[in-house]
């Protein structure tokens, strides 16, 4: 459940940036939801090897490279589907950004387990 749950943040993320970035176009049909399944992929095996082949330029720009990494994610997903285009570095970019900051603030109401929650704290 949880994974479905994220999955549909990261196509409205996906559809946030493709309407606010100029360069990124998206189909809105099945291909939003194909996008989104595949970028979850790409982010779990193939981002850890692009951080870990990039450490030391990571190190070196104290952690801003990571933001040209999930740019070139997106990339590559925009490479793997015809109906997904992203015009060049800077929409990548802006548009990881965009799908960053959205999947952050989604993933932040939901716990581990893919449900919805709510921390109360009381005063007494």
């Amino acid at each position: 459940m949880g994974f479905l749950i994220r999955m549909a943040i990261t196509a409205f993320g996906l559809w946030l940036a493709a309407r606010v970035v100029p360069g990124i176009q998206i189909a809105p049909d099945a291909t939003l939801v194909l996008a989104a399944l595949l970028l979850g992929f790409v982010n779990a095996f193939v981002r850890p090897i692009a951080i870990f082949l990039t450490f030391p330029i990571t190190l070196v720009t104290l952690g801003l490279f990571l933001w040209v990494v999930n740019a070139g994610m997106l990339g590559l997903v925009a490479w793997m589907l015809r109906d997904f285009e992203v015009a060049g570095l800077g929409a990548a970019m802006i548009g990881s950004l965009i799908i960053s900051l959205t999947s952050w603030v989604g993933s932040s109401f939901i716990g581990s387990n893919g449900r919805y929650e709510v921390m109360v704290t009381r005063r007494g």
